[in-house]
């Protein structure tokens, strides 16, 4: 591999304008300071004309699609250029810059990765206990995609991709990779936005998340479970972050 080869970012969005070009803007930034590639590729479930303008303006491609995020990250590393896929959710916000971090992590000839799970803006003692509980999780279970997974583009599609579902996209891959070789954990880089915690409440929103994991683990089809997500989450045609 390159000593730093470029990267696809991957961005499924649906209604997400104005945080996507937070994310965009930010993206730009870090590659012109860090002076690396990337490819971005954003996959619209609306087919959003300002979204469509957004990518232009920021130069990342724009792919419309149907509302299921799963498809939509197959769709989008169907588009993919480079060895290394990185799948940002688009209301992901960049601490620092990870760039190099995560290029380093890809040198050392791990598989992929994710990042450790952390909330934005000032914490409380419920995010600060809910990133613990949610590192435990990430080292028994798996990581979600709100947690920034990249991968090796040839690993990837080795792995079978992500499912094609609305909600728990990612955990087959994610045990595929691991078989296949090191998945490893960056500790900073990447935070998440804790609106929807603070609007359901810290506890309700992560007991029933962990009760639709556990429903899913018990073999419950996933487009089942995403419509139980979306009755509880009405102004969600995607369902949002899973910790």
């Amino acid at each position: 591999m390159p000593a730093n080869p470029p990267i696809s970012v991957i961005i499924p969005c649906w209604q997400d304008t104005a945080v996507l070009e937070h994310l965009l803007s930010r993206l730009n930034q870090l590659a012109r300071r860090s002076r690396q590639e990337l490819q971005l590729i954003v996959v619209d479930a609306v087919g959003c004309q300002n979204c469509r303008q957004l990518c232009l303006q920021y130069g990342a491609q724009w792919i419309p699609a149907d509302p299921c995020r799963g498809a939509q990250l197959r769709l989008g590393a169907m588009h993919a250029r480079s060895s290394i896929l990185w799948f940002l959710h688009a209301d992901a916000q960049l601490q620092g810059n990870p760039l190099p971090d995560l290029q380093a992590r890809m040198a050392s000839g791990v598989v992929g990765g994710y990042f450790a799970f952390r909330f934005s803006g000032k914490g409380c003692w419920q995010s600060r206990l809910l990133e613990q509980l949610i590192a435990w999780r990430n080292h028994f279970g798996v990581p979600y995609g709100d947690q920034g997974i990249f991968v090796e583009a040839s690993a990837y599609h080795a792995c079978g991709r992500h499912s094609p579902w609305p909600l728990f996209e990612e955990v087959e891959l994610v045990r595929q990779l691991r078989r296949l070789g090191r998945f490893e954990r960056i500790a900073q880089g990447l935070q998440v936005d804790p609106r929807r915690w603070q609007r359901d409440g810290w506890w309700y929103r992560s007991l029933h998340n962990r009760l639709l994991a556990l429903a899913y683990f018990f073999g419950v089809p996933p487009s089942h479970l995403a419509r139980r997500y979306n009755r509880a989450n009405p102004t969600a045609s995607i369902p949002a972050n899973k910790p």
